[in-house]
Formats: C-alpha cells, sequence, structure tokens
C-alpha cells in the first residue's frame, strides 16, 4: 500500500534525504571536531607570549645579527618572570601562517609537511613531549647531515614501526639530506579541534636570522599586565628600530577555535531550519492522511483493532517512508570513505552515517506519534457515520 503511493510521498522522501545528507555533513563535521579534541595538545600553552617585531637591525651581516639575537634571548632570559625564550618561524602554534615542503623517502614522496624552523629552546619553551632521540643542541652544530625533530605522525608515515633515530630524509644527495635525532609527540598547532598533521622542525641557521619575526617567551604564573609593560620597555630599548606587538598564545588558542567552528555552526544552522521544515511537513501529511481515512482507520476500528495497532500503523507507515529516503541516502554516504574524498579516517564517516539514521528515525518517531495517537481516539461509529 505504501509501495503504491509512492508518487504521493515522493516529496517527502526527497525532504528527508535531503535533510539525512545534511546530517549526514553536520554529524561526521562534529564527530571529526570531536576526536581531534580527544587527543592530546603536544604542547602547554599556558603563561606563553608571542613577540612580533619587525627587522631589529639595518644590515647585511649574518654575524652581527647572530651576536644581537642571541644577546637579545640572554637579555630577555635574565628578567625575573622569564623562564625561557625561543626564536621561531612565523608559524607559531595558533597562527593562520602556514609553511609546507615534501620528503621523498625510499621513492616515495610525502607532501603536506608542515615546517617550523625553531631554536634550541623551542622545546623547553613549548614544553614539548620528546618520544625519541634528542631536541637540537650545540653539538648539532655544523653536522655534514642537518639535524632534524620530526613529530609522530610523520614518523609512523615515513618509518612506521622502526626506529627513525639517525635515518636521513630528503631529496638531495646523501650527503646533503637531513638527519632524524628526534621525535615529538603531535601538536595541534591549528588548535583544539584540527588534525595535527605531518610536522618537521628545522633548527634555525645562520641566514635565518635575515628574516626571523617571532619569539615565544615563557613566563612565570605571576606575570601579568605590569610584567607585560616591563617587557614591553625592555624589547624596545634593544629594538628601537623595530615595531613590537606581545600577544598570548592562550589567546590566540581562543580564536582559532572560535574560526574552526564556524562552518560547523554554519552547518548546524541550516540543519536545524531544514529538519524544522521536513517537521512540519511530515507531521502535515500525517495529519492529513488522518482526515482522508477516517473512514479506513473507522472501519479497522469496527472489526477489532485496538487504538494501539493503529497508532503503530501509521508510525510503520512513516517509518517506512523514511527507510526509502535513507537507503539512497546511505548509498551516496558510503561513497565517502570508500573513495576517500576529504582524506578522513572511515570510521568518522560511518559513525556520521549511524547518527544521521537514528536522529532521521528519531525525528519520524516524534512527529508521528502524537497524529498516530489522535488516529486512536477515532471511534469507529462516528468515523463509519461520516463515511
Amino acid at each position: 500500500m505504501i509501495w503504491n503511493k509512492k508518487k504521493q510521498n515522493a516529496l517527502l522522501i526527497t525532504e528527508m534525504l535531503i535533510s539525512f545528507l545534511v546530517l549526514f555533513a553536520v554529524f561526521t563535521a562534529l564527530v571529526f571536531a570531536y576526536q581531534n579534541f580527544r587527543k592530546p595538545m603536544g604542547l602547554d600553552y599556558d603563561n606563553v607570549w608571542v613577540v612580533n617585531f619587525s627587522k631589529p637591525l639595518e644590515t647585511n651581516s649574518t654575524d652581527t645579527l647572530m651576536s644581537f639575537y642571541d644577546m637579545l634571548r640572554q637579555d630577555i632570559n635574565s628578567l625575573p618572570e622569564v623562564d625561557g625564550a625561543a626564536f621561531t618561524s612565523d608559524n607559531i602554534p595558533f597562527a593562520n601562517n602556514t609553511s609546507q615542503t615534501g620528503f621523498l623517502f625510499n621513492k616515495r614522496h610525502i607532501n603536506a609537511i608542515n615546517w617550523y624552523t625553531t631554536g634550541q629552546s623551542y622545546q623547553g619553551v613549548l614544553k614539548l613531549n620528546l618520544l625519541a632521540g634528542h631536541w637540537f643542541t650545540k653539538d648539532d652544530i655544523g653536522l655534514v647531515n642537518q639535524p632534524l625533530v620530526i613529530n609522530e605522525s610523520l614518523k609512523q608515515e615515513l618509518f612506521g614501526e622502526s626506529d627513525a633515530i639517525g635515518k636521513l630524509v630528503g631529496d638531495d644527495e646523501d650527503k646533503h639530506k637531513k638527519r632524524v635525532i628526534g621525535v615529538v609527540q603531535d601538536i595541534k598547532m591549528k588548535g583544539d579541534y584540527a588534525v595535527a598533521g605531518l610536522g618537521a622542525f628545522n633548527s634555525i641557521d645562520s641566514s635565518d636570522y635575515h628574516w626571523l619575526g617571532r619569539m615565544l617567551v615563557r613566563v612565570r604564573p605571576s606575570a601579568g599586565a605590569a610584567f607585560e609593560s616591563v617587557l614591553y620597555k625592555k624589547l624596545a630599548g634593544l629594538m628601537k628600530n623595530s615595531s613590537i606587538e606581545i600577544e598570548h598564545l592562550a589567546n590566540k588558542r581562543v580564536a582559532i577555535n572560535y574560526f574552526a567552528l564556524v562552518p560547523i555552526i554554519i552547518l548546524l544552522i541550516v540543519a536545524t531550519f531544514l529538519l524544522i521544515n521536513v517537521a512540519l511537513g511530515l507531521f502535515g501529511v500525517l495529519w492529513y492522511n488522518i482526515n482522508r481515512r477516517r473512514g479506513e482507520i473507522g472501519l479497522r476500528r469496527a472489526v477489532g483493532a485496538s487504538g494501539n495497532n493503529v497508532t503503530r500503523q501509521l508510525m510503520g507507515e512513516a517509518m517506512v517512508v523514511a527507510t526509502f529516503s535513507l537507503i539512497t541516502g546511505s548509498f551516496f554516504a558510503v561513497q565517502f570513505p570508500l573513495l576517500n574524498v576529504f582524506d578522513l579516517p572511515s570510521n568518522t564517516y560511518f559513525i556520521g552515517l549511524g547518527l544521521s539514521i537514528v536522529f532521521i528515525y528519531l525525528l519520524v518517531l516524534i512527529c508521528a506519534f502524537y497524529p498516530g495517537k489522535q488516529a486512536a481516539a477515532i471511534l469507529p461509529a462516528v468515523a463509519l457515520h461520516e463515511d
């Protein structure tokens, strides 16, 4: 009977199909964000300040710049409220700056590797978790193969379960490749809800001092606005020709988290309005069907059907109509993990698919329950008399 009325239910099936696909996108995004949120941050951002500065010296002498930056770091470290300072490239944690590269290893090219240029005290400032090997030290300066620290994901991508320490990576000949000296825990540089990705840390070279413009400073918990003013004056006195700005990593984390949630919030708003329309349409259709089928319902009651049987029949019909749309929607949804469309884990898609199916069925049950109860309350004599 339901199949014979498929043309009458075509619009409703289409609405539920579109709602299901939107819900699939929303739940997949939510599951992916939640899975990333549960993973450890990989760094300690509390009490870390970012000093942004422009070129402090008008000189092309590398030795002069190296001496100046070394003196600057020592002066900042000498302040009583400072626990450490490190120069770094512009792609600091929770910033929108991104720098990527690729490696050739065993005739396989690995792309989209986040590339960070850092100093020797970078690990201590951010309290990175070292899993194997060591961070950059003075002993690594001048080695034939430049030292490299990689994150856990890149280590797994390049070497699998084997040891990475001492291995050479890069596109050049062996004498120009970089040697892995350490492995750190994955770091969520783009906030709580973003994937850590592949990451590699390169030690600051003499040529890098010509473009450096970021310094991370770890301060003690007691440091407040008063010390921030002291630090600013200290930096302004040391870098007279430079424009200086101080930011807090904790604030940058909040800002980038909001930015990451914007697409999900937009999807939620669209899905909410769509579901409201579908719910109203489903409720209206069921209500209309009750008025059209009062004679049929009265006859069923007259031959012995109980009110609960009538309610279950109407709710079951609504569930069957929903199943038609879900079968079609599921066919399209499973293509995403099979084709690896957005390079997300397969379980993320399947969890989103399952949540979408459950939500649609719950919505249909809720919308069909009250009209079903109203149908059960129809008296057989009245319905047959009206018919």
